[in-house]
């Protein structure tokens, strides 16, 4: 195991901070892996199930079992992790720009237009080669001045020419889920199966904010697009197939789960060739994907105590009640309805609900959304 740190900027006298990557295999193997952990700091199973992996990893390695190369960031976000206000975690915002760890990433797509789109041909595995070395130089190039934009450099870094991209998350409280590209879907449905997912949300490249898997992904894809509208098309397959996983939620860290996702994680490392091994017979998936677009978001409209009357993970019907608004000072009850049903796959944690506030997310076969598609 190589370890390596990656000093961020001092954005205060007296202070600085570390990104740890951990290499396993040989660099420039194919295929290459990225897997990171707890991007938005509080979200604490990814952490977990990467010290899991990271065991599992450094077994193999010690064995020769390792045949591509596997890259694990345990801790994604060290400036995050360390915000704390009256003894809560503050990890989705940073606090000196209240911008969201996991929005703004560059356009690689446009980098690789502008800097070799003329120099792409007929052979697609050197169009490949070309893309990625060039990203890697723009990359290489550019002078962070904050943490924050430190912090997004060097995980890009460590990702941007890998073949699978493994992005690891929670929601409140929720069931395990994916979020991917719907282009990456063919290279990620084994993973799915493998994690037992219990909802899939894919989309088109552009559901809002750039956000880290989007970004790395959608260089590939936008990529080709750009160059086919200008006249241009080459052969240029998909390379990089990103994901965020969203380990359920908040509360579930326990060496249970994080051991069984592990587990998950490492049979599609085997699926893949990145390790040597046979994963077994790939379980049945436990769902079929859906369209982040018809992920419908049930909002509070009126403040109050919150009471859940579906847990998560329920197969909902059109006008199944979700849960109840209580104003205990009026005596009304309002009570949250899905319009077209689907699986109840994540909720709130918090049980008082202040007008707006997103209460659960129910994943419909439909899109009922267009425009901006992840929260903020």
């Amino acid at each position: 195991m190589d370890v390596r740190h990656h000093p961020l900027p001092c954005t205060s006298l007296g202070s600085a901070r570390t990104v740890t990557s951990l290499h396993f295999g040989t660099p420039g193997a194919r295929p290459k892996v990225y897997i990171q952990a707890s991007l938005h700091a509080d979200e604490l199973p990814g952490m977990l199930v990467a010290h899991h992996l990271r065991q599992k990893l450094a077994a193999a390695e010690a064995q020769g079992a390792i045949r591509g190369e596997v890259v694990l960031v345990p801790v994604a976000n060290p400036i995050g992790l360390a915000q704390r206000i009256d003894h809560r975690p503050m990890g989705r915002f940073e606090l000196n720009t209240s911008e969201n760890f996991n929005r703004g990433y560059p356009d690689l797509a446009q980098v690789a237009f502008d800097r070799v789109g003329p120099a792409l041909g007929g052979d697609a595995a050197e169009n490949v080669r070309r893309v990625r070395q060039a990203v890697l130089d723009w990359l290489a190039e550019q002078t962070p001045v904050t943490e924050l934009e430190g912090l997004r450099l060097a995980l890009f870094r460590l990702a941007a020419d890998a073949d699978v991209v493994l992005d690891l998350h929670c929601d409140s409280e929720a069931v395990l889920h994916l979020y991917s590209e719907t282009a990456c879907w063919p290279a990620l449905e084994p993973l799915a199966r493998w994690l037992q997912a219990q909802t899939v949300l894919v989309a088109d490249y552009g559901a809002g904010g750039q956000p880290f898997d989007e970004q790395l992904s959608g260089l590939w894809s936008q990529l080709a697009a750009r160059l086919s509208a200008a006249g241009r098309p080459v052969p240029l397959p998909q390379a990089c197939a990103s994901a965020t996983v969203e380990l359920r939620g908040e509360a579930d860290v326990g060496h249970a789960w994080a051991a069984r996702d592990a587990d998950g994680i490492w049979r599609y490392l085997q699926h893949l060739g990145a390790v040597a091994g046979d994963p077994g017979p790939m379980p049945d998936p436990a769902c079929a994907p859906t369209p982040l677009a018809g992920s419908e978001p049930l909002k509070a409209p009126c403040p109050g105590v919150l009471v859940f009357l579906a847990d998560t993970g329920a197969r909902l019907a059109p006008g199944d009640a979700v849960a109840e608004v209580i104003d205990p000072v009026t005596g009304h009850t309002t009570t949250l309805r899905t319009a077209q049903g689907g699986v109840l796959y994540a909720r709130a944690r918090e049980r008082y609900a202040p007008a707006g506030l997103t209460v659960a997310k129910v994943a419909g076969s439909q899109p009922v959304r267009h425009g901006y598609l992840l929260s903020e």
